[in-house]
């Protein structure tokens, strides 16, 4: 009976962690724009206004790997909590960017009077958590069509905007983006866009990429 209950158990309500943020100041910056890097890294946690960042690491080999891309409303920058002597992360404007930015101690004494920041904060990072564990199964289970697959699906839930047609428009990902978020080369990225092109799953071009994201579930459930 327990385990009943607890499968019926509605979804706890999200603490919004902008109702217990006061406003601050905010920045700009412009395309192609470095927010932080490894070498001034993260002091302060980030909101995006308006715009488009990517948060990206950098491998062993130099190779740079895309973590995920945020959009208004989104933040980012925790690491500026651990403030390590060595950061391999980077933050970059994707397209013109307002950011609205707090201090890590400022977010720390903002904590001790309104608690329940900390849990909205705590909220965000564990559904980030759920997400990075989704990509590490992808990963070990998927060869690359299917993980781009699933890339294209989760940009389109997270930054598309629905058409009458039933398709998702989406900003213009590079190929190389896109293969940095995927683990391979811009070469095979090419190669799986033209194929999912030429199938009919999308539509691209430097405007933008046209999802036709039901028909792309669908494949990916009959490619099991």
């Amino acid at each position: 009976m327990a385990s009943s209950l607890t499968a019926f158990t509605p979804q706890k309500t999200l603490e919004d962690p902008l109702a217990h943020l006061p406003c601050s100041s905010i920045v700009e910056y412009r395309k192609g724009q470095m927010i932080y890097n490894q070498d001034q890294p993260s002091t302060a946690i980030y909101l995006v206004i308006e715009g488009k960042v990517k948060i990206s690491r950098l491998a062993d080999d130099g190779h740079q790997v895309v973590v995920d891309i945020y959009q208004s409303d989104e933040f980012f920058g925790e690491s500026a909590f651990l403030n390590l002597a060595h950061r391999s992360e980077q933050a970059t404007a994707l397209e013109n960017t307002k950011l609205m930015t707090w201090t890590a101690t400022e977010i720390e004494e903002i904590v001790m009077h309104r608690p329940l920041l900390a849990v909205a904060l705590l909220q965000i990072l564990v559904q980030r958590t759920i997400d990075f564990t989704h990509r590490i199964e992808s990963f070990s289970v998927d060869n690359i069509a299917r993980r781009l697959a699933r890339s294209l699906i989760r940009f389109s839930d997270r930054l598309g905007t629905a058409e009458e047609d039933g398709s998702v428009a989406m900003a213009p990902f590079t190929h190389e983006l896109l293969s940095q978020y995927v683990g391979t080369s811009r070469e095979i990225v090419t190669h799986y866009m033209n194929q999912f092109r030429r199938q009919g799953y999308l539509r691209y071009s430097r405007k933008g990429i046209v999802l036709y994201r039901e028909a792309f579930k669908e494949w990916l459930r009959q490619n099991a």
